[in-house]
């Protein structure tokens, strides 16, 4: 059976746009794939061929969901909303999952409203992949919901550590949880609830792990709250920004930067290509009855051909499904 990815074409600080573009360039690399391009066609049209490919069609949606508005409000309000037209796609089995570059809580709450939560999920959770110097982990909660329960970041390390076995192919993986200290009794009520409940379980809990061990890959998986894992994420992504710029800067130092350039210009090369965000495309929303991901708002079209790519992977391995399964109470 085909994949259908149906692509929000309204969201993102670029779009339609480099979202149209993006998600054109890999279709037509990939014709194995139905694309669904889902915005105000009279705004798509200009970036698109007269005859679009045969597995690519548009679904019209006549609103969007700025990135100020209220989330919950404006998807509540706008029905035709991209991201909701989007979203009923999978709900309706038309597409096998949603990409967006819109508003992060827009897409959470059209998730929740529309596909609904898995049973046994109280929250859903935004995982993204670390890049550390042992290769990439699981790292959830990004940014879904806020003020998580002990019970919630257990249930994020559940879903994080289905996710990591099925996507990045990790064999019985490691969960820490994220916290002020790694002895067991540090942390907030959450997190040292969150302890007990992952101590009882089936996973491989390793306890707590420190924000200066992410680099250095501490778990497969690690675990926190939406706020906390937010702020840690954009901060790695500040920071390796920040160090490329003043590598920039030295290396166009006169008479010895552009000299030492030429000789560390392989090792730069790496050293980018390690660190580039881009690739990973995006967050999936693990704990909702659907592939959903998410990607930055400021994604242009090289990410927006990832994410499309990514979400055309989540769709094939069955994540939600393979959540359920796990999550399902005993009969």
């Amino acid at each position: 059976m085909r994949l259908r990815v149906a692509v929000d074409a309204m969201g993102g600080d670029h779009g339609p746009e480099e979202i149209v573009r993006g998600a054109m360039a890999w279709a037509v690399d990939h014709p194995a794939v139905d694309l669904l391009l889902v915005g105000d066609e009279e705004r798509l049209r200009p970036f698109l061929e007269d005859d679009l490919p045969a597995h690519v069609r548009l679904v019209q949606a006549s609103e969007s969901v700025a990135m100020e508005e209220h989330p919950a409000a404006a998807v509540r309000r706008k029905r035709d909303a991209s991201i909701n037209v989007a979203m009923r796609l999978v709900r309706t089995g038309e597409a096998d999952a949603v990409v967006t570059a819109g508003h992060t809580g827009a897409a959470v709450a059209s998730a929740i409203l529309h596909l609904g939560r898995l049973r046994g999920v109280d929250r859903p959770a935004l995982a993204v992949q670390m890049v550390t110097d042992r290769g990439p982990f699981v790292f959830l909660d990004i940014g879904a919901t806020t003020d998580s329960s002990g019970l919630n970041l257990a249930q994020y390390a559940r879903m994080g550590a289905i996710y990591s076995a099925q996507v990045l192919g990790v064999a019985d993986p490691s969960v820490a949880l994220l916290s002020i200290g790694e002895e067991g009794g540090k942390g907030e009520a959450r997190v040292q609830e969150a302890t007990k409940l992952l101590a009882d379980s089936d996973l491989r809990f390793i306890g707590n792990v420190e924000g200066k061990d992410l680099p250095h890959h501490p778990a497969d998986v690690v675990v926190c709250d939406a706020s906390v894992g937010n702020v840690t994420i954009k901060f790695f992504e500040g920071v390796s920004g920040f160090i490329f710029d003043m590598l920039r800067t030295e290396f166009r130092r006169w008479p010895l930067g552009p000299v030492g350039y030429l000789f560390m210009r392989p090792g730069l090369r790496r050293m980018r290509s390690r660190f580039d965000y881009e690739r990973l495309g995006g967050a999936p929303l693990l704990g909702v009855n659907g592939t959903v991901l998410i990607t930055h708002g400021r994604a242009r079209r090289r990410m927006i051909g990832y994410a499309v790519a990514a979400g055309a992977a989540a769709a094939g391995a069955r994540i939600p499904e393979r959540i359920a399964a796990a999550l399902a109470p005993d009969p």
